[in-house]
């Protein structure tokens, strides 16, 4: 999935066929490194997202507006300053770089009419939105990158704008034969590494899509093409940036039975055949909007609940190992009834043993065989049957103690996967609050003196069923626990992933004797999918009604039982499951 020099392209043409000649209405920045335009103009209104987040930059136009804080940042209200109101007359993608210039022309101060450039640099965790005087003068970026940082390039007020060349590549557009010839397929690689190695704004998967359109195999190398394979790979690459220059994009999602697995601003004919499929797309920024959407949401609430993450996964890698210990302490012990036999058969036999005698040969009559006791000939019988009855005892009371300290751990280990899946789960920042409280609640995280509960606004997720049955999933332990005690009624149908880390489903009855099959299915479906075995290809799930779900006195949250249950084996794909 390859934001390349192409879909910029793309995205160019868009704005280029949209916004030219429009007025910036409002700008808003949402989170540190986003930006929201909203455009008006005889386009009607459009808003354009920009992000220069390291884990996914991103450009389109959407129909979503983003909450932004009470106090504008710095940056923002900089663009405010000399960019609201401002008329976009051209933007512009130097080259086929991942490079896009968005040139604004406003009046200054004076009632001048001048010049300024936003400049939205799509490179990965060098992703940056940069605003410049006309002359190239930095006027300030979204991102400050000092020369502590990068030594090939500050990004500061101030200083001059430029891209940094860290790479020997061609321009696709001034494409040349010879240098075809001389250059690209002279790399010692396969062809299509050496294709996407070559030119700029060409991602790997183009590259594989030009040595399939030419019928070359893209895995093969360089230096086994012929002559023939040459020329036609060439005119491939030459069609292809014939199509990108004339604007003939046709957006595509391709999928491998139901999973997306690439997109590219051209069909992408490497995918359109036995269990893969091309899902073509009106404009690229509808394609990108859906497509990141969720991804994008994930990115975010994975960042802000990464102190969350750590301190769950320091303790469960701590309980893990405390675990480990007590289970191998435990084995140690296993030999403490062979010691009271011992000492039983000492205590029984042992009269006849003569003195210095370093073993006894005894009948064990639990099991009618000969056994060899090893002894201390400095002890007498008696005194031997004691040792063996006091090291007995010893192991006893260490088992007994050992086989609580388990179960304990056990618990605290299901409790913190339970935490860690909902973490998972998340999508929202309020979605944080819950599973915050819990921690702290749980000892993890110390509360601050004073400090009083954070209001909870995150509720389950909410879905109905084909039958039109309501279906309520928890996103935490206290939701887990909301739902199937306090919000359930006990004829409700109760869901779960069988032994592994999940949310509680319930399955709203109204009164109904029975539930339809297909409505089984899609709330097995749920709690496969809100479990951590989502990824597996079927997930066991066990379903009971509610009335049968117990919880224990002094039992962690979202820890259950039930003692009689049905059980279905199921995927997790809950795509044609309508969420409300």
């Amino acid at each position: 999935m390859a934001f390349d020099g192409i879909t910029i392209a793309n995205l160019i043409k868009e704005m280029n066929d949209t916004i030219i000649g429009c007025r910036i209405y409002k700008i808003a920045q949402p989170e540190a490194d986003e930006l929201i335009l909203t455009i008006k103009g005889s386009c009607g209104q459009k808003r354009l997202f920009l992000s220069a987040s390291a884990s996914l930059p991103l450009i389109y136009f959407t129909e979503t507006n983003k909450p932004s804080p009470l106090t504008a940042p710095g940056f923002c209200m900089l663009l405010r300053k000399h960019l609201q109101n401002g008329r976009i007359i051209s933007v512009i993608q130097p080259g086929l770089d991942r490079i896009i210039h968005i040139n604004i022309e406003h009046l200054d101060e004076m009632g001048d009419l001048c010049q300024k450039t936003l400049i939205i640099e799509i490179m990965g965790k060098h992703s940056n939105i940069i605003f410049c005087h006309a002359d190239g003068t930095i006027i300030d970026s979204i991102k400050h990158v000092s020369g502590l940082v990068s030594s090939v390039r500050e990004v500061l007020p101030g200083k001059h704008y430029f891209v940094p060349q860290t790479q020997e590549k061609l321009n696709p557009f001034d494409l040349d034969e010879e240098l075809w010839k001389t250059t690209v397929l002279n790399k010692p690689t396969s062809v299509y590494k050496a294709i996407y190695g070559s030119y700029t704004g060409i991602s790997p998967i183009i590259a594989q899509e030009i040595c399939f359109r030419a019928g070359v195999d893209g895995e093969a190398s360089t230096a086994s093409l012929s002559d023939t394979e040459s020329h036609k790979l060439y005119e491939t690459l030459a069609g292809l940036m014939e199509d990108v220059q004339n604007g003939a994009f046709s957006p595509h999602i391709a999928y491998t039975g139901k999973q997306p697995v690439e997109f590219a601003a051209l069909p992408l004919t490497l995918y359109s055949a036995g269990n893969d499929k091309l899902v073509p797309y009106d404009t690229m920024s509808l394609l990108l909007e859906q497509y990141y959407a969720e991804k994008s949401t994930l990115t975010r609430i994975r960042q802000k609940s990464a102190d969350l993450r750590k301190i769950v996964q320091t303790a469960l890698e701590r309980n893990i190992k405390k675990y480990d210990l007590q289970l191998r302490q435990m084995k140690d012990t296993e030999k403490r009834d062979t010691y009271r036999i011992y000492g039983e058969l000492l205590n029984t036999y042992g009269y006849g043993i003569a003195s210095q005698s370093k073993s006894m040969e005894a009948l064990n009559y639990y099991t009618n065989e000969m056994i060899t006791i090893p002894l201390d000939p400095d002890l007498t019988p008696q005194e031997n049957a004691k040792k063996y009855f006091d090291k007995y005892s010893k192991m006893k009371r260490t088992y007994e103690a050992l086989a609580e300290l388990t179960t304990q751990v056990k618990e605290e280990i299901q409790h913190l996967e339970s935490i860690s899946t909902a973490l998972d789960i998340a999508l929202q920042e309020e979605d944080l609050v819950q599973i915050k409280e819990e921690l702290t609640e749980s000892g993890y995280i110390r509360r601050k003196g004073g400090n009083k509960k954070e209001k909870i606004t995150s509720k389950p997720f909410h879905y109905i069923s084909s039958d039109g049955f309501h279906m309520y999933v928890g996103k935490n332990n206290y939701q887990n626990d909301e739902l199937t005690f306090k919000f359930a009624n006990g004829n409700d149908w109760w869901f779960h992933a069988k032994n592994t880390p999940g949310s509680h489903v319930i399955v709203k009855t109204d009164g109904a004797d029975e539930l339809p099959d297909r409505t089984f299915e899609e709330a097995g479906r749920l709690a496969a999918y809100y479990s951590k075995g989502r990824d597996q290809d079927k997930v066991e799930i066990d379903y009971i009604q509610k009335k049968h779900v117990k919880k224990p006195a002094g039992s962690k949250p979202g820890f259950v039982v039930y003692y009689t249950n049905y059980s279905l084996m199921i995927d997790s794909d809950i795509s044609g499951i309508q969420q409300v």
